[in-house]
């Protein structure tokens, strides 16, 4: 990195408590997990061998997306053969956590409460593993699908009482100097006079002044190609007033792609001769699952899945970097096949389904009659008076449309939330054996720490 960050202050925020007061403890959690590596972990080579890191984190998947994407695609998804192992996901008061808690425990090495932003459950700041890079002279990227201040990147590159409060988030974002920033969000950066959610900064300014450059488009992502690490010069990409949108409706000519996006952070970090830390998020597979939205789901992972050749590609090349690739927690309890022999598993059949069940929903007409011609429209199923009937009579007929659908795919859902489950770690480069085993959360930080030769004490 060409130059060292500001001091970033605490803010104060309304606390969020989403999740009640549960106790955390696991059955048959190691006793070494959340403490490092255990010691029959091969000891680290040297920082000479990890240059660059990319955390790749599709949120909300664990082992039944992967299964699921892998009928789905019909042969083996990229980041299959670089299983390493598993971890364990849940936070400082629940086990069941949310994504703020796991960015902070997958960013900083140490639990909080539901909510809470890259601080402990005192509300004392944790460095984080982007901030532990940028002490060793590295740039840094942040890449997401989501606002660029929602939970997940907001926990490398913020430390606040509580996720919501996105204005003092982009504030530090800017303040922290990460080099590279993209996704969604403008709103977040500009003040209520000029239509955005800021009170009366306007944030954009204050980024221009430390040296980014601002593209709103696709084609000004493309075709950015000035940008000078070494003269100081930055990246903030806000392709939408919040998120960008979902994988079936982006305008590929307006919004980036998620492997656009990565592929442009890496043009720009790997100018840096003392190396780079990249965090890239797979925002909406999550918010898929909480609507149980099958055909959704899997076209978000077969986007993160592009974003993640990308990184692979740079990776092979390059020689001294580490892909890490493990989502922040699971989202909906996704089952693959349900009520059926062998071959009731079958995803391929939503290769054909084109939108989300929320937009088809907002298709119905005020007394629904024209359910069969949107379902029709969005999807290649013969659809029988008894399943539209339902769609018609239903509470919540998005949710309804995703159950159909999801049958046809024989996928099932047991929840709109999160789950506590123990989802699969992907690592590739130098050292990727030494992340083999069962671990938790917050042990993949540490270990990323080790493998780059860098210091993340929060203990």
């Amino acid at each position: 990195m060409f130059k060292k960050v500001g001091v970033v202050a605490l803010s104060a925020g309304l606390m969020f408590s989403a999740m009640g007061s549960v106790p955390s403890v696991e059955a048959g959690k190691p006793e070494w997990a959340g403490k490092g590596k255990p010691d029959w972990v091969e000891a680290k080579k040297g920082k000479d061998d990890v240059e660059n890191v990319i955390y790749m984190i599709p949120d909300g998947f664990n082992a039944d997306y992967a299964k699921n994407y892998r009928l789905y695609k019909g042969v083996d998804a990229v980041w299959d053969k670089h299983l390493k192992g598993m971890y364990s996901t849940y936070s400082a008061n629940s086990n069941i956590t949310d994504s703020a808690a796991a960015g902070t425990a997958m960013a900083t090495g140490v639990k909080t409460n539901n909510g809470m932003i890259s601080q402990n459950p005192d509300g004392e700041e944790l460095e984080t593993i982007l901030e532990a890079s940028q002490d060793e002279d590295m740039s840094t990227g942040l890449v997401a699908t989501s606002t660029i201040t929602h939970a997940t990147p907001a926990a490398f590159a913020s430390h606040v009482e509580s996720r919501n409060n996105q204005t003092e988030i982009a504030s530090q974002m800017i303040a922290n100097e990460v080099d590279v920033m993209l996704g969604g969000g403008k709103n977040n950066f500009v003040p209520e006079s000029m239509g955005g959610n800021q009170e009366e900064d306007n944030v954009l300014e204050e980024a221009e002044d430390k040296g980014y450059e601002l593209v709103e488009t696709r084609d000004e992502l493309m075709n950015q190609n000035d940008i000078a690490l070494n003269k100081g010069d930055k990246l903030l990409g806000l392709f939408a007033d919040d998120a960008l949108a979902d994988e079936m409706s982006r305008e590929k000519d307006v919004q980036p792609s998620l492997e656009e996006m990565t592929e442009s952070a890496l043009e720009v970090l790997k100018q840096d001769k003392d190396g780079f830390f990249l965090m890239v998020e797979g925002s909406q597979i999550d918010w898929a699952g909480h609507d149980n939205d099958a055909g959704w789901a899997m076209k978000e992972v077969e986007a993160f899945e592009q974003a993640v050749k990308a990184a692979l590609e740079f990776a092979e090349e390059d020689g001294e970097t580490l892909v890490v690739i493990g989502g922040d927690h699971e989202t909906g309890g996704m089952t693959t096949g349900v009520n059926g022999g062998p071959a009731s598993a079958s995803p391929e059949a939503l290769k054909n389904v084109t939108a989300t069940g929320a937009k088809m929903a907002s298709e119905l007409n005020e007394d629904r009659s024209n359910a069969m011609d949107v379902l029709k429209t969005y999807t290649d199923f013969d659809w029988s008076y008894m399943e539209v009937k339902q769609v018609q009579d239903a509470e919540v007929p998005a949710l309804t449309i995703n159950h159909l659908i999801s049958k046809r795919a024989n996928i099932g859902w047991t929840s709109t939330n999160h789950t506590a489950v123990d989802v699969p770690l992907y690592v590739y480069g130098p050292g990727a054996n030494d992340f083999t085993g069962f671990h938790d959360n917050t042990d993949l930080p540490k270990m990323i720490a080790e493998s780059l030769g860098a210091s993340l004490d929060n203990e």
